[in-house]
């Protein structure tokens, strides 16, 4: 799968925003400034990311004295593949496409190894349509089935 920092960074935008929002739910929107300093990015790049996120109505933002930006719905209700498809636009998962000129367009001519990452995407994907910005915050992610049994 192929995640670029945009995506990466949108998801950590949100979820200090989400954090900053479910320690103070009625309270004031957070300033862009804040989240850009507290996860170490640009502000110029967290407005860009921002813009792509409020256009995929993931984001709201309020202008003015005391404005920033708040989630257009609760945590529980947004989904990191939400947050990156936005950002991202796509979720690439192969270097090989289905299309005009793409050895990808016929199935005999995929390379080896295209439905490995194919199925690898899938599951990724999978798994980011069911955790939300909710389960980050509050740690619920699940650990991986190796660290359990060795915790057991």
């Amino acid at each position: 799968m192929q995640l670029s920092t945009r995506g990466r960074y949108a998801v950590m935008a949100m979820a200090e925003l989400a954090r900053r929002e479910a320690a103070q739910p009625h309270g004031r929107p957070v300033a862009l400034a804040d989240i850009a300093a507290a996860q170490h990015l640009s502000p110029p790049y967290l407005e860009q990311l921002f813009c792509k996120l409020r256009r995929a109505g993931l984001l709201r933002a309020m202008r003015g004295p005391g404005g920033g930006y708040r989630l257009a719905r609760p945590a529980h209700a947004v989904t990191i593949a939400q947050i990156v498809l936005a950002a991202e636009e796509e979720l690439r998962t192969t270097l090989c496409h289905a299309s005009p000129g793409c050895p990808a367009a016929t199935p005999e001519a995929r390379c080896l190894t295209h439905d490995l990452w194919d199925a690898l995407g899938s599951r990724i994907r999978d798994f980011l349509e069911q955790v939300t910005l909710a389960d980050v915050i509050h740690g619920r992610l699940a650990a991986p089935a190796e660290t359990r049994v060795a915790a057991e």
